[in-house]
């Protein structure tokens, strides 16, 4: 079963979602309208909450995880992802933030407290360290990530169009 409660949280799935079923969504996890998750995607909202908004998907093999409250750090580090988001596979998000609009490259890391702005790319294989800001419009690459250069208009576009997508390809599973 891809769904698990975890003590009083059960996970919470919008309009017109697909979820592969060797996914595993468990706990305070809320996934938007129209969006994917797709095969052996872990998506582990246990000790805090996990936020996916519409049209985004979350590829094959990704992780997604949180950081817990504590008195240190009162909110701890949530995962929040944006609308119209495309997560590469095999990406491993730990308590961070990725707003709308974005495309985070296969293989990459993105570390707790890091927030990428709205339309932002992140090449393959990139690691964003801890608490970084990726201001919008520009492309990040390398172990640690580095801007590289503004996007181009026909990338800025590829953006919502990689969502959009997806958005597709899980219309045609669910009328399967």
């Amino acid at each position: 079963m891809p769904i698990s409660s975890y003590l009083n949280t059960s996970p919470v799935l919008g309009e017109n979602i697909y979820l592969h079923a060797s996914a595993q969504v468990i706990g305070d996890v809320r996934i938007g309208r129209d969006s994917s998750v797709w095969c052996n995607t872990v998506l582990r909202g246990d000790v805090n909450r996990i936020v996916i908004g519409e049209c985004s998907n979350v590829q094959d093999f990704a992780i997604g995880h949180v950081s817990h409250k504590n008195a240190a750090k009162p909110d701890g580090s949530p995962l929040v992802i944006g609308d119209y988001v495309t997560i590469g596979h095999s990406v491993l998000l730990h308590g961070c933030t990725i707003g709308n609009e974005c495309l985070i490259g296969m293989g990459s890391i993105i570390m707790d407290d890091v927030v990428v702005q709205d339309q932002v790319m992140v090449g393959a294989g990139s690691l964003v360290s801890p608490g970084k800001v990726l201001e919008s419009g520009h492309l990040y690459v390398g172990r640690p990530a580095q801007k590289v250069r503004a996007l181009t208009a026909e990338e800025i576009a590829y953006l919502k169009y990689s969502a959009e997508h997806y958005v597709r390809v899980k219309n045609n599973y669910l009328a399967a």
